[in-house]
């Protein structure tokens, strides 16, 4: 029987392959996306994992058990300590210093995607949140995986291997494991059948926000 992720992933499997197989990742994973888009992305997932910080915190208060606290706790960590940190080390080399990226201007796509997930947590409950959150959590880990297996997201010349490594690599990885057995640890505890449609729209609409942010990133070479 397929866990909760995978439902929400196969029903909502049109939003989901239009995520994690979009234009931006291809060139990723090729190396052939175009410096400026990389860098205004980079710029504004710097700014967007600030709000999913907040967001952890917010899953901190909203948890009823020690366990999904330190879940919580830990996630706002790694975002602050380690995601953060690879893009303050890939923006100083052209010139970008912390300050810069926190004085960035947030994209509409940023505004959009974190107040969504901000916004869920605020009026749901933990199992609502975490579902918003759960796309981008486990679906970067998934592409992760994906280039990292891929002939060009190991090229060497490739100018966002990086970035894949990171995101492929085991830390990253158990991180994602790690959200998709809370979320199924809160499903089994929460969901219900005539819950889920609701859910579903959650995870539908976080993902579509997903999309929107890789083709934020992408428009400026058009």
């Amino acid at each position: 029987m397929a866990g909760f992720f995978d439902r929400l992933k196969n029903d909502a499997a049109e939003e989901w392959w239009a995520f994690i197989a979009h234009d931006f990742v291809r060139g990723l994973g090729e190396g052939t996306l175009p410096p400026n888009c990389f860098r205004h992305y980079l710029v504004q997932d710097y700014l967007f994992l600030i709000q999913f910080a907040r967001a952890y915190a917010l899953a901190v208060y909203k948890a009823t058990d020690i366990a999904s606290m330190r879940h919580a706790a830990a996630a706002v960590t790694a975002i602050l300590d380690v995601e953060t940190r690879l893009h303050v080390r890939i923006a100083e080399r052209w010139g970008k210093a912390p300050g810069d990226l926190e004085a960035a201007t947030e994209a509409r796509a940023t505004i959009a995607y974190t107040r969504f997930v901000l916004d869920t947590g605020m009026r749901g409950d933990l199992l609502d949140l975490l579902t918003a959150l759960s796309p981008c959590v486990i679906g970067y880990a998934e592409i992760g995986t994906t280039l990292g297996a891929s002939a060009g997201g190991r090229a060497a010349d490739n100018p966002y291997r990086e970035w894949i490594t990171e995101y492929a690599g085991e830390a990253y990885q158990t991180l994602a494991s790690d959200a998709r057995a809370e979320l199924q640890r809160l499903a089994d505890a929460a969901m219900t059948e005539a819950r889920y449609p609701k859910l579903l729209a959650i995870f539908r609409q976080a993902t579509r926000l997903e999309t929107d942010f890789w083709q934020m990133g992408l428009d400026l070479a058009t």
